[in-house]
């Protein structure tokens, strides 16, 4: 629809008076009425916002079913997984056509010498399969199904399970007897995500939340007695840190961590007496980052440590295990630029994981002489890390490897001959050929001459990119020095198709290159997220690869902050912005200790409710404080879950109430059993992603291309 006196009129939020005051000043907040969660006018009004952006959207359902088939015909729907070797067994997933869910299942070893992963035909009776957790049964007749903790015990009889049945992240923990199939008369409820057996599965090791949603308790619960006798192992009062437990992979300790974004602690259980006290790594020092991964090297027990303690891009050290505070043997020394992101230890040797030119790396650690050896790979953009990795000796590693134009492609690191051997590459189906599409990376020069890079893909059919300006979707994060890697996407294949290029603009606030690029956009210095994004924007546009008319941008979370922060900021520079679970009333939530994770995410904005500069400078940027009256704004999609945890519903509804007042055309699409992850089951997720993408192309002006 063009003609804007076909529209349909939208919803309007009545407006309330409300205002808050800090710090000498005061802010209007006519919709804050929308916190109210359980209140049927509130309800109403975001029932009214969807069936208002379904009536507006509706010329594109078919464009939503033909992107969904497209997902659908390029996804082999019956498949499995690598299997994983752990104990006796290969475990695995695998999926069934028409299917929502995954079914977790394992199969008996060859041998005790096997460590070749079966080959299992998709569809085929596995010999001797035994089904786990059929996905499709637990969540029968639910609206929403999420599994937040699965582990099976090491003598593999019995398993464990935590499913979320709402959104709200809040697991029940259950425990099935495996070789009956009959649940225990054990039931957790109310624990967060990441339980876990002990290693003689005599107990479970489990974490509950506080009234704030932070992760405060480890507890002990002992498999066949009453949740109330459950043993209190760790407590953590300050309201800045979260907390985590889970055993080393040796299964000699329990690490019991504790981190807020900017320090952390970790306190060590000898497993084989979980009651005795937690003694404590190294005592927690403002700013100081590190964690700890345990290994015998010349028969003395050791733990390998990566802090940040004088190294901005941290250091490994290793020291004794009975004696942490002791002396420190350096491993790794700091080296500006590479950024160390973590280090994974098995009996013979180690794993490192890291950051070198905007790309991560993983390199062999030799724990004789500390010598690291790089796993290379000839892409000049992917990303790697290791998983599925269970066992404490194997003699290879398991490696995950993806780019924007290579599959998921799963591979086995022989340590011995550093050959890497190609397990599996995900299936994509209608004739997909890599070679169709390229990928580069491209610098723009940011406003204080900081040179911020961007990953670019496209299909090679419709020219070089930057050849002629084409519709462009950018994508943007940011924060938390969360880094976006260049993967692989089924779905975006239905944009790259139609001519679309894709791209992410790696501003600061992310990890992409190193820890000062995250220190140079948190708190602060959080205005050179969104300025970056911006004069990324201006890149492309000045290179030729866009113009501004023919651009969307993308984020969700903290990435939806930064897609109101640059709507507001260049609106000019964009046809469309979609904001996913997006963060954009940020002051209000951050002046809110009572709020979910209020005082924890101090630490990545700063204080504005005991810091007056804190609270002037996050005012500059806060999109909801911050909507125009004096522009036009891009059309806006934000698109949000009524049970989300992490970003309340009323963040986007408020936003979109404020981007109508001056006449924006704004759209909210709120999931009403959902949480920050959105709906739950492949088939769901996909017509979502369809949803989203329909409406992306339509307003790139591509919505009938092929």
């Amino acid at each position: 629809m063009t003609d804007a006196q076909a529209l349909p009129a939208p919803p309007v939020a009545a407006k309330r008076p409300l205002s808050r005051t800090h710090h000498g000043d005061t802010f209007d907040d006519p919709y804050e009425w929308l916190r109210a969660k359980d209140e049927a006018e509130v309800i109403g009004h975001l029932e009214a916002e969807n069936a208002y952006t379904d009536e507006r959207t509706a010329h594109l359902a078919a464009l939503r079913e033909q992107i969904f088939q497209e997902i659908k015909g390029r996804t082999l729907e019956t498949d499995l997984s690598v299997p994983s070797r752990r104990g006796s067994w290969w475990y695995y997933g695998r999926t069934v056509e028409g299917s929502q869910y995954g079914i977790q299942c394992r199969a008996p070893l060859a041998s005790p010498d096997d460590w070749t992963p079966p080959e299992l035909a998709p569809g085929e009776p596995v010999p001797g399969e035994q089904v786990l957790l059929d996905g499709n049964i637990e969540a029968e007749g639910l609206d929403f199904f999420s599994l937040g903790s699965f582990e099976i015990s090491n003598d593999g009889d019995r398993m464990l399970y935590g499913v979320d049945l709402a959104g709200d992240e809040r697991y029940t923990v259950r425990v099935r007897d495996l070789t009956t199939g009959e649940n225990l008369a054990d039931e957790i409820p109310g624990t967060f995500a990441g339980a876990s057996f002990s290693p003689d599965g005599r107990f479970i090791v489990y974490t509950t939340v506080d009234d704030a949603w932070r992760p405060d308790t480890v507890w002990l619960h002992e498999i066949g007695t009453p949740v109330e006798d459950d043993v209190k192992l760790f407590t953590e009062p300050d309201e800045r840190f979260w907390v985590g437990a889970d055993f080393t992979r040796s299964d000699r300790y329990l690490i019991i961590d504790v981190g807020s974004s900017v320090t952390s602690e970790e306190w060590i259980v000898d497993a084989a007496d979980l009651r005795s006290e937690p003694r404590v790594v190294w005592p927690r020092s403002e700013g100081v980052e590190y964690s700890a991964s345990d290994a015998v090297v010349d028969g003395e027990d050791v733990l390998y440590i990566l802090h940040n303690d004088g190294a901005l891009d941290f250091e490994l050290v290793r020291v004794a295990a009975s004696a942490p505070q002791g002396e420190r043997s350096v491993v790794i020394p700091h080296r500006p630029g590479q950024r160390l992101l973590g280090v994974d230890t098995f009996r013979d040797w180690g794993i490192v994981g890291y950051r070198r030119g905007g790309l991560p790396r993983l390199g062999m650690l030799d724990y004789a002489d500390g010598a690291v050896r790089e796993i290379e790979f000839d892409e000049p953009l992917y990303s790697v890390g290791a998983g599925g990795n269970p066992e404490w000796a194997p003699p290879l590693l398991r490696v995950g490897f993806g780019s924007f134009v290579t599959p998921g492609t799963v591979f086995d690191y022989e340590v011995a001959t550093g050959e890497l051997l190609l397990r599996k590459r995900q299936p994509v189906l209608g004739g997909y050929d890599a070679d169709d599409y390229a990928q580069a990376r491209v610098w723009a020069t940011a406003q204080d001459g900081t040179e911020v890079p961007i990953s670019l893909v496209w299909k090679r059919s419709f020219g070089d990119a930057g050849a002629t300006p084409r519709a462009l979707h950018l994508y943007g994060y940011g924060s938390y020095e969360h880094s976006i890697e260049p993967g692989f996407s089924v779905a975006r294949l239905s944009a790259l198709d139609r001519g679309v290029i894709f791209a992410v603009a790696h501003v600061r606030g992310g990890g992409e290159m190193g820890r000062q690029w995250y220190e140079d956009g948190k708190t602060l210095a959080k205005r050179n997220t969104f300025t970056d994004f911006v004069d990324c924007a201006q890149h492309l546009i000045d290179a030729g690869y866009t113009t501004a008319d023919r651009m969307v941008a993308e984020g969700g979370s903290a990435g939806g902050l930064l897609m109101g922060a640059v709507a507001n900021l260049a609106p000019e520079l964009f046809a469309g912005i979609l904001a996913d679970v997006p963060f954009v009333d940020a002051l209000t939530s951050i002046l809110d200790p009572s709020l979910p994770l209020t005082v924890i995410e101090w630490d990545e904005w700063g204080d504005p409710l005991h810091d007056p500069e804190v609270y002037a400078y996050m005012k500059t940027y806060s999109p909801y404080e911050n909507v125009r009256a004096d522009v036009q704004y891009p059309r806006i999609l934000a698109v949000t879950s009524l049970n989300d945890t992490r970003v309340l519903y009323v963040e986007p509804a408020k936003w979109v109430a404020r981007l109508r007042e001056v006449g924006a055309d704004a759209l909210l699409k709120c999931e009403m059993v959902a949480g920050h992850g959105g709906v739950t089951g492949r088939y769901n997720s996909w017509r979502e992603r369809a949803f989203e993408l329909a409406w992306l192309l339509d307003v790139l002006g591509v919505a009938d291309a092929a």
